[in-house]
């Protein structure tokens, strides 16, 4: 497994002579990058960081899979929705969407429900990518992670380094990056 952050919320992971991209963004300069069969994305309400149609074209393959929140269907009409709490295996890889929201009321604000976080179990290996969310219960919930990214000061004010770090102790990953940020 080799884990490599691009930009922003942007990560490509190479695994089983594949790549699988978490939000490919066009702000990570994906020109030359591989083409993949499994894409996940997060969000399709806090901007195109997420869910950019222009990078799904650059980087998905054909017949390729592209996870994400329902909030997605109106720009990716082929997806495949996965709610909160719900998991479904791909090949050799198994995807569980875990909540990702504010608690904390503020601008901009996202909803339960309505963007994901996913645990990638792969190789035998969990990795958490949080998306854009506070250390809701749902995360601290979390066991057995190998490596986490996790939004640093992003909700603005909320997601501060210290709320990471209490976040981090809450559910104990082996390894953590912060990302977003």
């Amino acid at each position: 497994i080799v884990i490599r952050p691009l930009a922003h919320a942007s990560v490509q992971i190479d695994f089983g002579g594949r790549s699988i991209y978490i939000d490919p963004w066009t702000g990570a300069k994906l020109d030359g990058a591989p083409t993949s069969n499994l894409i996940i994305v997060t969000d399709a309400d806090s901007g195109a960081h997420h869910l950019d149609p222009a990078a799904l074209k650059i980087v998905r393959g054909a017949g390729s899979t592209v996870v994400m929140p329902a909030s997605g269907t109106a720009k990716v009409t082929d997806g495949v929705v996965l709610d909160n709490g719900k998991s479904r295996t791909f090949g050799d890889v198994t995807v569980e969407a875990v909540a990702a929201y504010d608690i904390t009321p503020g601008d901009p604000f996202h909803a339960k429900g309505v963007a994901n976080g996913y645990v990638l179990t792969l190789g035998g290996k969990r990795v958490y990518f949080a998306g854009v969310t506070e250390c809701v219960p749902e995360i601290k919930a979390l066991r057995n992670i190998d490596v986490a990214f996790l939004p640093m000061n992003l909700p603005h004010g909320r997601m501060t380094p210290s709320a990471v770090a209490e976040c981090v102790r809450s559910f104990r990953p082996a390894v953590v990056y912060p990302y977003h940020y």
